[in-house]
């Protein structure tokens, strides 16, 4: 509860703040910068390495990098594979619910050469 009131907080600052074009407090941060949700960060990443760690703004996953498939919690331990690439990873729901089912960015078209 007290999550969601944040996130709404956070959306409200942020209309009133400027326009989506030009770097703002609350969205289109850069990389490095503190974040609560990844639609907060150019990059669409906002990474945390512990559940007791501050999450940051962090480029995607690239090739052969470790990956998390994207989620609705818009917080990763391993971020989502760049544009073009796929997350070979287990899509279980424990993995999901969890945010354990973490795998490897792979170019598909790559893949199929094979």
């Amino acid at each position: 509860m007290a999550r969601a009131l944040l996130l709404c907080l956070l959306l409200l600052a942020a209309r009133a703040l400027g326009s989506p074009h030009e770097r703002g407090l609350i969205f289109n941060l850069d990389n490095d910068e503190l974040c609560v949700q990844s639609a907060q960060c150019k990059s669409g990443c906002c990474h945390r390495d512990s559940g007791l760690s501050l999450a940051r703004c962090t480029a995607k996953a690239a090739e052969t990098q470790e990956c998390s498939p994207k989620t609705l919690y818009g917080v990763y331990y391993k971020c989502p594979c760049e544009s073009g690439l796929t997350c070979n990873a287990d899509k279980t729901i424990v993995g999901t619910i969890t945010n354990t089912n973490y795998g490897i960015c792979e170019d598909p078209k790559g893949r199929a050469a094979q």
